[in-house]
């Protein structure tokens, strides 16, 4: 069980690292918002993790896996969502200044002023944000299980993955937020603000095309 659970924590390590849409949407809420909201966002996107192990544990995730009109839903679905996103990054780099970037914030923004709604908006984000890939799922029940020792319980063993999971990317991600909170004071210019929004903004629209345009 131990070479296993190595193994695994190895996978988790370097899959946490890779970047993706979950990573952008953290870095772009902690450098909005403050360190609060970005590991909001984290916690967010970790319980998505959850739910997913979760999934995969119970099966869902293999229905998943198995039914393609299921699959293309939420495919499209998190297209729209990640497009969504970048449009929104967007807007806000092309209003700038600091004075706008407080307004009229939709379901992923909010300011420090209002920290328990901004902290729950930011959860809701990463939630979302996890969400949005339905290939999380997919991913879930085709990577956990091929480290489940032989004799073993499946669904104990991967609901106890799953939360490592969840553990190492939380580790992962708020190392993340620390250090662009360290940066917070340069990365909060309103010129270098507006130009991480418009990047952030356009990769979000990249994946969400690239996700939407992708064959199964």
């Amino acid at each position: 069980m131990l070479e296993s659970l190595l193994a695994f924590a190895g996978a988790a390590v370097l899959i946490a690292m890779a970047p993706g849409p979950s990573t952008v949407v953290i870095m772009r809420q902690s450098m909005r918002s403050g360190r609060r909201a970005g590991l909001a966002t984290v916690l967010g996107n970790e319980t998505g993790v959850l739910l997913w192990g979760v999934a995969a544990a119970v099966g869902l995730s293999a229905l998943l896996a198995a039914s393609r009109l299921a699959f293309e839903g939420l495919r499209v679905a998190g297209a729209v969502v990640l497009v969504w996103f970048g449009v929104r990054a967007l807007w806000h780099a092309r209003r700038g200044g600091p004075a706008a970037a407080g307004a009229g914030e939709d379901l992923g923004a909010g300011s420090d002023a209002g920290a328990g709604g901004s902290g729950w908006r930011s959860y809701r984000l990463g939630l979302v944000t996890n969400f949005a890939n339905p290939k999380a799922g997919v991913f879930a029940v085709s990577f956990l299980p091929q480290f489940v020792p032989e004799g073993w319980p499946v669904a104990a063993v991967l609901v106890g993955f799953s939360v490592l999971w969840a553990l190492i990317d939380l580790v992962w991600y708020t190392a993340v937020v620390w250090l662009v909170g360290a940066a917070r004071q340069v990365l909060g210019r309103p010129g270098v603000r507006r130009r991480l929004d418009q990047v952030s903004g356009v990769v979000l629209v990249g994946l969400g095309v690239r996700l939407a345009a992708e064959a199964r």
